[in-house]
């Protein structure tokens, strides 16, 4: 990584040198959510280029965040996070409930990429408290301009969670209608379910027993508290 001639003696500027570089902190992220190959960071942060994604991953190992380990018996390689990275966590945990608090949501998330979304939603739905048997979650976005619309999370018990940009070929449970903002903001916490159902932007059909207990199987951020969290009907 260059150097930026901050001219300062203050740790801020030193630490910013490592992590200011565009994609940094999102990689870093993307680890600390248990992503350890390349293609599962880069399908987990999104719009990234290979060669820049190894760039980054190369200037990480060499500022000692990382380490590049390799299986000489596959060559399957994983790239796993050093204690220096791991104490990195509550500065950037700070930075999340930081953006939380003073970003308004239409700023933050509407321009949130809905396949990058979808593909982390096998993170945001808890198979522990949707009824023990083979679910199909149907996904519509309303969003103009997307490359795909509609999206549909196979959960199957003993098996991770699946997301599937072509119809899985089972009867579907239920059926979700929004869109990226509406769903983003569901997910870190700055509204709620009654909320979007009531303004109209979070429709859904089906099974009454996945509906009533949606607040319970998808991830809602809790991090903050609530009181301080710029809403999706907040401005900055």
């Amino acid at each position: 990584m260059s150097t930026k001639p901050y001219g300062l003696i203050c740790p801020i500027s030193h630490a910013c040198d490592v992590l200011e570089p565009r994609w940094t902190i999102p990689i870093l992220t993307e680890m600390w959510s248990g992503s350890t190959r390349f293609n599962d960071i880069r399908r987990g942060i999104g719009s990234i280029s290979t060669a820049l994604l190894s760039k980054r991953l190369k200037e990480l190992e060499a500022h000692g965040l990382i380490n590049r380990i390799e299986d000489p018996a596959t060559n399957q390689v994983d790239y796993i996070r050093t204690q220096r990275a791991l104490e990195l966590e509550p500065a950037l945990d700070a930075l999340g409930k930081w953006a939380q608090c003073n970003i308004a949501a239409r700023e933050a998330l509407a321009e949130t990429d809905v396949s990058t979304l979808m593909w982390n939603m096998r993170r945001y739905i808890d198979p522990a408290e949707l009824p023990g048997r083979q679910i199909v979650i149907q996904f519509r976005f309303s969003d103009p301009g997307l490359d795909y619309s509609v999206y549909w999370a196979l959960v199957r018990p003993g098996l991770p969670v699946e997301i599937c940009s072509s119809i899985p070929g089972f009867d579907i449970d239920l059926y979700i209608e929004t869109d990226r903002l509406s769903l983003c903001s569901l997910l870190l916490g700055r509204t709620s379910i009654p909320r979007e159902t009531e303004a109209e932007r979070l429709f859904m059909t089906g099974d009454a027993l996945l509906i009533q207990t949606m607040d319970r199987w998808l991830y809602q951020r809790t991090a903050e508290d609530p009181a301080e969290i710029m809403t999706l009907e907040e401005q900055a």
